[in-house]
């Protein structure tokens, strides 16, 4: 192969990659073992055998398809953390090339396997960027070997494809992002407020602004500098990789961050790398066969690209979203729309024997968001809470939850152990409740003063019914 096939100022870059990436699978397969169950497994608010009788395997290749029992999913999940850890420990770097690739690509068909049939629970877009990053990371070859250059400019055109296509669907969408007052309410209405994010939400309006420009710099500028001449590359990924870890200081947003401030090392040059990473370099041998699948999977990737590509330049894009069932290449973005206030679903029982405007309700409290007003927002990220995460999707609509919801209260009626190992409190622990309701609240964080004076991080105005009472019958 020529000299360019092969690159050699990104030995450490590839190590970064790798390891990141196997993190990524770690924290992927933890999420599912402690949660899968309770949400989709054989008793789940939305039971994997129900959906695999409406959906053919061609549409959603996966291990499921041929049997699905929730001892198989702790085997797979299992599977995927053990698999991980070798990554993440660099065992495979001294492996055969063939071995290292098999390790890769069963993590991607494990947990690809766990997505396809994950219905809403799993329809998140961080879930196809790790399986795409992961299937190419699969061609990367261990660290004896060279490193194949094709393979960098893929995980710099997915980079691209994730910041540029959040650019795009932001400049398209809400009127904030070209007023650049997006900022003034985000931090308080986004999924899932972190630690920081009620301070981030009182900066003064002009430093808002700045987090806006910087925003759009990184999304719409930096994406095309991947692809310029050192150093210019290397400082387009250092500032995607600084946008990034604002945003894992101010909110809780799963692993997206995480996982794009890993593929922002694609740029890096490992000049630059050399200076925080000391390690010793291996020698690195040519391997003509990997070079040979290299070249055939790029071209894969590139013409898989097409529809993607597309769609960043039309005028319906669509953000997270799979051409393909295989999710090889994929299309990205967020938040498009802002929404200026927040709204909470709050869940109570009680243990009345009759509903009465006297009836005394008690609330569940979730892990990460918001019910308890003096509760400050906790850290999670980059671990994800799934039902966390769909409960502000119902907040919204109750149109996002018309599946799962009525489910999970018939769960908390019953007094599910598994389901309730998902909450952060169960206000009935010796007996069930009599009967549960959801109600709709709007939550805004307090100021300076009234954080003072109460000690609440959040006020809220209660606004009405959002599932009216209801009890088991019999």
């Amino acid at each position: 192969m020529p000299e360019w096939f092969h690159a050699s100022d990104a030995w450490l870059a590839r190590l970064v990659l790798q390891r990141g990436l196997g993190l990524g699978y770690l924290l992927a397969f933890l999420v599912a073992l402690e949660q899968f169950r309770p949400l989709l497994g054989e008793k789940g608010l939305l039971p994997v055998p129900s959906y695999l009788t409406r959906v053919r395997f061609l549409d959603a290749p996966s291990v499921f398809h041929f049997r699905y029992s929730d001892r198989l999913l702790v085997v797979v999940a299992l599977a995927g953390i053990g698999l991980s850890l070798t990554l993440v420990l660099g065992l495979p770097d001294a492996w055969p090339v063939p071995l290292t690739m098999a390790v890769w690509l069963v993590l991607w068909a494990l947990y690809l396997s766990i997505v396809n049939v994950g219905q809403t629970f799993y329809s998140f877009g961080w879930e196809s960027l790790l399986l795409e990053a992961g299937f190419l990371a699969a061609f990367l070859g261990p660290a004896w070997s060279a490193v194949p250059a094709p393979l960098l400019w893929l995980f710099r055109w997915l980079l691209f494809r994730v910041e540029f296509g959040a650019g795009l669907i932001k400049l398209r969408g809400d009127p904030c992002w070209r007023d650049l007052s997006c900022l003034d309410y985000h931090h308080e209405t986004q999924p899932m407020p972190n630690p920081l994010s009620w301070y981030f939400h009182r900066l003064p309006a002009p430093l808002h602004r700045a987090e806006v420009l910087g925003s759009h710099f990184a999304q719409l500028v930096a994406p095309v500098l991947l692809f310029f001449p050192q150093p210019i590359a290397t400082f387009a990924g250092l500032f995607i990789a600084l946008t990034q870890a604002w945003l894992l200081l101010s909110g809780n947003y799963s692993w997206l961050n995480f996982v794009t401030i890993v593929l922002a090392f694609s740029a890096f040059d490992d000049s630059v790398l050399a200076r925080v990473l000391p390690l010793e370099r291996a020698g690195t041998t040519v391997v003509p066969w990997h070079e040979a699948l290299v070249l055939a999977v790029s071209a894969l990737i590139v013409a898989l690209s097409y529809r993607p590509a597309r769609n960043l330049f039309s005028r319906e894009q669509v953000m997270n979203a799979s051409f393909e069932p295989l999710r090889l290449v994929n299309t990205y973005g967020a938040f498009g729309s802002i929404t200026r206030e927040r709204y909470e679903v709050v869940v109570e029982g009680t243990s009345d024997e009759r509903i009465t405007p006297d009836t005394q309700w008690r609330e569940y409290e979730f892990r990460g968001k918001p019910t308890d007003p003096k509760r400050r927002p906790p850290q999670w990220a980059p671990y994800h809470l799934r039902l966390d995460w769909l409960m502000w999707f119902a907040a919204l609509s109750p149109a996002y939850a018309p599946r799962w919801f009525r489910p999970f209260l018939v769960k908390l009626l019953q007094n599910d152990p598994a389901t309730l190992r998902l909450l952060r409190r169960n206000p009935f622990p010796q007996h069930p409740p009599r009967a549960v309701r959801a109600t709709l609240y709007r939550y805004r964080f307090t100021t300076w003063k009234e954080r003072r004076d109460t000690g609440a991080w959040w006020e809220r105005t209660r606004l009405g019914e959002y599932h009216p009472p209801m009890m088991l019958l019999g």
